[in-house]
């Protein structure tokens, strides 16, 4: 552990790892524990056998203003702020801040201090519980607006309610909130692109979104797949599920699964029980 914080290059043994548990995948993260003292650890991104694990950039700071919580959380952040990673996903329950730390992330690198991209696209599925949208009043437009409005109100948070700000951004291009109807016919370059709900999307339509990726560009898929509201598919045939199992052998791509949630503790006994 001394080793590793001393900026030492440290390996992974390959038959170790063998013996006591599976291989890890690309783009893995770990915590290294010490034999002398279990109290010691570490936090590394494991990017193959044949390179030295990299220490996980903490943020210490904050990326634009939100902290990480728990170490899923810093690798989350250290994940979506790595620019060799342009595919990512995140799972979590209801609270534990795959959205929020997203949009993060992604504004810090739009119209913060780590400028990569020129645009901020967000958009999520439209898969009311019970009815469908054609049932409300008003044009498309119109009846998007509910679906849209956690996007929104998330983004007005992060803005620390500077609603004047955020509709400027919106006005000038540089933040979009979009239906994922109106992606899915887009070729999307120089943009951070974040799709939410997915665990709502099926593979064929996940295919679809990825497709519409162009150069410079990062997609960052998050979900909850024990809240799946679409009939047609389930916790392992729903698109989350499916691009984190067809993607993980990737160099491209990265995954986490957020396990603590950090809304409330209503919020946090509600997802676990109910």
């Amino acid at each position: 552990i001394e080793d590793f914080y001393d900026k030492q290059d440290i390996y992974l043994d390959e038959s170790l790892l063998e013996e006591e548990c599976d291989c890890l995948y690309q783009n893995q993260f770990i915590m290294l524990t010490s034999d002398a003292d279990p109290k010691k650890t570490a936090l590394g991104f494991f990017k193959s056998y044949a390179e030295p694990i990299r220490e996980v950039v903490g943020y210490k700071n904050g990326v634009w203003g939100v902290q990480a919580r728990n170490k899923e959380q810093k690798f989350a952040l250290d994940m979506l702020m790595n620019p060799d990673l342009p595919l990512v996903s995140v799972i979590g329950k209801a609270g534990s801040g795959k959205s929020l730390i997203s949009l993060a992330a992604g504004l810090e690198q739009v119209v913060g201090a780590e400028t990569r991209y020129k645009r901020l696209i967000v958009s999520r599925p439209v898969q009311p519980m019970g009815k469908d949208i054609g049932f409300l009043p008003g044009d498309m437009q119109e009846k998007m607006i509910p679906w849209l409005m956690p996007i929104q109100d998330n983004l007005q948070y992060l803005m620390g309610d500077d609603r004047a700000t955020l509709e400027m951004y919106v006005e000038k291009g540089t933040i979009e909130i979009e239906a994922l109807t109106y992606i899915r016919g887009r070729s999307i370059s120089n943009a951070f692109i974040i799709i939410d709900e997915c665990q709502n999307l099926s593979a064929h339509e996940i295919k679809t979104i990825i497709t519409r990726v162009g150069e410079n560009t990062k997609i960052v898929f998050t979900g909850d797949i024990e809240q799946i509201d679409n009939v047609y598919v389930d916790a392992t045939t729903n698109g989350l599920s499916y691009v984190v199992e067809k993607m993980k052998d990737q160099e491209i791509s990265g995954h986490i699964t957020l396990k603590k949630g950090e809304r409330s503790k209503v919020a946090t006994i509600a997802a676990a029980i109910l």
